[in-house]
């Protein structure tokens, strides 16, 4: 499975990642809230022994545990969409076993004892649905889980009682942003039992014009319905959005024309830039990218690059902490240099 932030495989795809999460808890073991930092480590040791248990897992993944890593290196695996802010917030008691790859994070004591993440490029549900699945069938094999015959698998939060899934896409929908739609398709999407939230999930807002759809519904559904009918809006999503901007590019060719390539000359030139301005201009040049009006630039640079210029990420390239306006300068130089002209001598 590939790792999105690396990968495309298809420049008009408008879905940047597809991502499940299974939730999961050990019989007669109080949920994470509720456990002392010693028993809560005693619950990561029974899942690192149970997911070790495997030889095929050892040289793939390691275990990183959130108490030993510095404020900086927990919010670089927040930017990465490898770990939940309610990770970071109990990093005392918290851990998470990270793939080579960085496909797959199994958080231990988040708001469940177990939460498992597979992460991938593009509209790939099935296939991140699958190997959670390998995963779960793994670990169930030498643990114990909270399971009830009429609810399904029992959570700490009730909405997610039942199959314990949630499946998501990560999409860029600047089209419908820019024609207004958006607060309708939200209380659409609403209604037919989604949800849509920012670029980091809940509790983040939508900068850049990048939205995360999921299902708000795990108890009364199988897997495969949950995953079908997520599929279905998300092809509809695309389709109004195909559709939105064809009708710009008819009757405003030239001032859509004129927006990406401004953003683009500005991310080539700009000395500061802040992360919200960033975020908007790779919005536009996204556009130009997915409509092939911009044809030197890859979505596999503008998908490192929405990680790549954040706070923790610019930190870690530059080896150092940094002030605001720091951070902004160095954005801006990182910017210029992934997006640069490559010029024939």
């Amino acid at each position: 499975m590939d790792n999105w932030m690396t990968t495309c495989n298809n420049d008009e795809d408008l879905v940047i990642s597809s991502r499940m999460r299974l939730a999961r808890n050990l019989a007669k073991v109080p949920f994470p809230r509720k456990l002392s930092v010693e028993k809560s480590k005693e619950v990561i040791k029974r899942v690192e022994n149970a997911f070790y248990a495997s030889s095929n897992t050892e040289q793939e993944f390691r275990t990183n545990y959130l108490w030993e890593k510095n404020n900086n290196e927990r919010q670089l695996y927040l930017e990465k969409h490898l770990i939940s802010k309610n990770l970071i917030d109990n990093s005392d008691k918290t851990a998470f076993i990270l793939n080579n790859k960085e496909t797959v994070s199994i958080m231990i004591n988040e708001e469940d004892h177990v939460r498992i993440q597979c992460i991938t490029s593009g509209l790939n549900l099935e296939e991140v649905y699958d190997l959670s699945d390998k995963i779960d069938d793994l670990l169930e094999e030498n643990l114990e889980y909270a399971f009830d015959e009429k609810l399904g698998y029992l959570t700490a939060c009730p909405t997610n009682i039942g199959t314990g899934l949630r499946a998501s896409v990560m999409m860029h929908l600047p089209a419908l942003s820019l024609n207004n739609q958006m607060n309708g398709l939200l209380n659409a999407l609403a209604q037919v039992g989604m949800t849509v939230r920012g670029l980091y999930g809940e509790g983040s807002k939508p900068v850049g014009n990048i939205y995360q759809i999921s299902n708000q519904v795990t108890l009364g559904r199988n897997e495969e319905e949950i995953l079908s009918n997520l599929k279905a809006i998300v092809i509809q999503v695309m389709n109004e959005e195909k559709i939105c901007r064809e009708n710009l590019m008819k009757k405003y060719k030239n001032e859509l024309e004129d927006r990406i390539y401004r953003a683009l000359g500005i991310l080539r030139s700009a000395v500061l830039l802040n992360s919200n301005e960033c975020l908007k201009l790779l919005s536009d040049v996204r556009l130009g990218v997915e409509m092939g009006i911009i044809k030197d630039v890859s979505k596999v640079t503008l998908n490192n690059l929405l990680v790549n210029i954040q706070s923790a990420a610019i930190q870690k390239e530059y080896g150092k902490d940094l002030s605001s306006s720091e951070k902004d300068f160095d954005r801006a130089k990182l910017v210029r240099k992934k997006l640069a002209v490559n010029t024939v001598q």
